[in-house]
């Protein structure tokens, strides 16, 4: 076979230019498919790399089941895992609960574990036992800042250690220091509470997770000058100074499994014969071991710690008992627990007066998913218990506000009309500004003194400014009385108690759209029947400090609840007060008195409440209140906002030098809550708030941010696109040899020509 040299052959001319073309046509040919091809791996990898670029910001929450993500010079690895066991006995009025958390650490560095969870609002927590092998180390309870020099200090020389403070009556903090690679440690705390009662049923409610909380931004250089031309005046300061503290992460439902199982047993002794027992948001198995007593455990053994457990029982006559008497002799004095339900004025003949109700319905972010279809289905329902001879006004708020109408308007069936069609459009977005709605409600621009006035307000609570709304209402409320609706699985319960407690009026839950009718229903039993009023408590022969020191009104179905520390027990308790403008009485013979469990806290405890109370409502001043408040809580070895439990193993346990990281244990988001409406938009420092008269829809462009959410976490990228980039690469550089040579060659034919 014949082989041509191309640069030498002069023989075939035309053969030589077809093949110098050819090539010349091949060459371009593969360079352009190979830059086509570089291009689509270029593309693909950038938008590979930046879809992991928007995958890898994350909410706190997008770590993977059970774990959180530990932020460490940029690195993220493995954080602690949290299991919780609640053990609850019920003892006729009170109950005993105890809670074990089980911090395990699968990693292998030391870690320091904190946890915010939330209790009891009533609960008065006394006890902190903290378990590392067969050692088993016994809290204290001291001043929060000398417990906390104690824990740091522990922390740092490498000492296990236990910290339980409360950032609210109804949220605590768990800290836990020098868990050890593969370690396992155990915190016990144990709280005391009355048991609820309301009509012929009795309750109790654990709440097992804390909601994501909407905190106002502070307002930044705003001083507020006295009014007497003094020239003197005090900067304002932050609405919610403990913000950071009250943030926990957030597991996003949609993107990871639900952390934090809880298993829950309540061994229950009412006292009485056990007709109904229900478990209303909990598949649960009930056993009977006499007509008096029930054991309750969860169906699905450990469940997700996602919404409140809420068990509630009644008497097997259908009638629960009307009067409670009970003792504990602690140290040299006696406790006493009283309940008393108040006949019901049900039988008067007098005509109802007619009332100004103003509904407050909120319409927030976090009310997003199953609260706000709650929400909106018991002001239906309200609207729809309304008399021709009532006045009424609904408010929606989120980071806005809308009033209805300008002042209240006569309950006929256009305006309820109206206001069906106004709350049925409603939808959840934007930030959680519940202060101007309160305001706004209490404002009372009728001033019509022969009409009872009554504010509803449904909200979750979800804010961490409380303060601020107990101040409103108690500078606002004149003659309104306020009503909390708690919405949703996790309601902020101490805002619903203190807001009713201080606005003189009632609460209820709603946590299911099942339960509207019903507990509605309840409320309205309340608001449309005169309450038992001018309540006096005396004892005959015993010294007594009595909580609440002001008896407040006790509404339909209500037990009027009295603690008291009695210098002795003798002689009876006379109760008196006012029944649809009619004098009532009862008189309980102490002696009578059964014996009860932790009455001495639950009176401290109660006494506490009084001091926070005093101070809101600027009765005592605030170093005299919480001067008072130590006072009790150390003497009755309590967990308050100024003292914590203290936990320190006295042996080091970590190495010198090893370091600590530190592990904020996520949470579930709340069940029917949605993330989206809490977390999707980032926060901004919100403009000042609209309070207008005008319709419910608002354009978006109008509407503040959601709730702050916590700061994203980076992560560094395991799947980038640095795979194709590499090949990217070496493609352009093979192209650029074959370009490099077929010029080359074609440069040599051009000159052999």
């Amino acid at each position: 076979m014949d082989t041509y040299d191309i640069a030498d052959n002069d023989e075939h001319p035309m053969l030589k230019g077809l093949i110098k073309l050819g090539l010349f046509l091949l060459a371009q040919g593969i360079a352009v498919m190979l830059m086509a091809f570089v291009a689509l791996l270029v593309s693909f990898g950038t938008s590979w790399s930046a879809t992991n670029e928007q995958a890898s910001l994350l909410q706190p929450g997008d770590a993977k089941s059970g774990s959180l993500l530990l932020k460490e010079d940029g690195a993220t690895t493995e954080a602690i895992r949290l299991g919780t066991d609640v053990d609850i006995t019920v003892s006729g009025p009170t109950l005993r609960a105890r809670v074990t958390q089980i911090f395990r650490n699968p990693t292998k560095d030391w870690v320091e574990a904190t946890y915010v969870y939330p209790l009891a609002t009533g609960g008065a927590v006394d006890t902190l036992k903290m378990v590392v092998g067969d050692r088993v180390i016994v809290g204290d309870i001291k001043e929060r800042q000398q417990a906390r020099v104690i824990y740091e200090e522990a922390r740092r020389t490498g000492q296990r250690a236990a910290l339980t403070e409360q950032e609210r009556p109804n949220i605590f903090t768990n800290s836990v220091a020098n868990i050890g690679p593969g370690e396992t440690v155990l915190v016990q705390i144990e709280y005391q509470e009355p048991v609820h009662q309301s009509g012929n049923e009795y309750s109790l409610r654990l709440p097992l997770v804390v909601g994501p909380r909407y905190n106002p931004a502070p307002i930044v250089q705003s001083v507020d000058f006295r009014k007497d031309g003094s020239g003197w005046g005090a900067a304002t300061s932050d609405p919610v100074p403990d913000r950071d503290r009250l943030s926990p992460p957030v597991l996003d439902p949609a993107r990871n499994a639900p952390v934090n199982p809880t298993s829950i047993t309540v061994r229950l002794k009412a006292g009485f014969a056990l007709g109904e027992v229900k478990s209303h948001h909990h598949k649960v198995k009930i056993e009977s071991p006499d007509n008096m007593a029930r054991v309750i455990t969860l169906a699905d053994g450990a469940v997700p710690a996602d919404r409140d457990f809420e068990l509630t029982w009644k008497a097997a006559a259908e009638k629960a008992p009307s009067v409670g008497l009970f003792r504990e002799h602690v140290g040299d004095a006696d406790y006493l627990l009283a309940f008393v339900t108040p006949p019901s004025a049900e039988q008067t003949t007098q005509k109802p007066l007619p009332r100004e109700v103003v509904f407050v319905i909120d319409n927030s972010g976090s009310m997003g998913g199953t609260s706000i279809v709650q929400a909106k289905a018991s002001l239906a329902y309200a609207l729809s218990r309304l008399q021709p001879t009532d006045s009424f006004n609904v408010i929606r708020f989120d980071d806005t506000m809308d009033m209805l109408f300008p002042t209240s308007v006569t309950a006929d069936a256009a305006h309820v009309g109206e206001a069906t069609s106004f709350v049925s459009a409603l939808q959840a977005r934007g930030g959680t500004e519940m202060v101007p709605a309160m305001r706004a409600a209490l404002a009372d621009k009728l001033g019509d003194t022969g009409m009872v006035r009554q504010v509803v307000f449904l909200t979750d609570g979800a804010i961490g400014n409380e303060q601020q709304l107990f101040e409103t209402i108690t500078a606002m409320r004149g003659r309104s009385r306020v009503f909390m609706v708690g919405i949703g699985s996790a309601p902020n319960t101490y805002l619903m108690t203190r807001a009713a407690e201080l606005g003189r009026g009632a609460f209820t839950h709603i946590g299911s759209v099942e339960q509207v009718e019903e507990r509605m229903r309840g409320l309205f039993a309340k608001l449309e029947n005169p309450a038992v009023t001018g309540l006096t408590a005396k004892f005959s022969e015993a010294n007594a400090d009595v909580t609440p020191a002001i008896i407040p009104d006790v509404y339909r179905d209500e037990p009027l609840v009295l603690a008291a520390k009695l210098d002795k027990l003798a002689g009876s308790l006379e109760i008196r007060g006012r029944v649809d403008d009619r004098p009532w009485s009862v008189t309980l013979p102490l002696q009578n008195a059964a014996e009860g469990n932790g009455l001495s806290k639950l009176w401290a405890k109660r006494k506490i409440g009084d001091a926070e109370v005093a101070r809101a409502m600027r009765e005592l001043a605030p170093e005299e209140a919480d001067k008072a408040i130590l006072a009790l809580a150390l003497d009755h070895q309590i967990v308050t906002r100024l003292t914590s439990l203290v936990a320190v193993d006295k042996t080091p346990s970590r190495p010198e030098g090893a370091p600590l990281k530190l592990s904020e244990l996520p949470i579930n988001l709340p069940a029917g809550w949605d993330f989206e409406k809490v977390f999707g938009e980032r926060p901004q420092v919100p403009a000042h708030l609209r309070e207008r008269h005008a319709d419910a829809s608002t354009s978006p462009a109008a509407r503040r941010p959601t709730p702050a959410a916590p700061d994203a976490i980076r992560l560094p990228k395991t799947a980038t696109s640095a795979e194709l980039k590499m090949i990217a690469g070496l493609v352009l550089i093979v192209l650029a040899l074959i370009l490099f040579v077929f010029n080359r060659r074609r440069l040599l034919l051009t000159d052999a020509a």
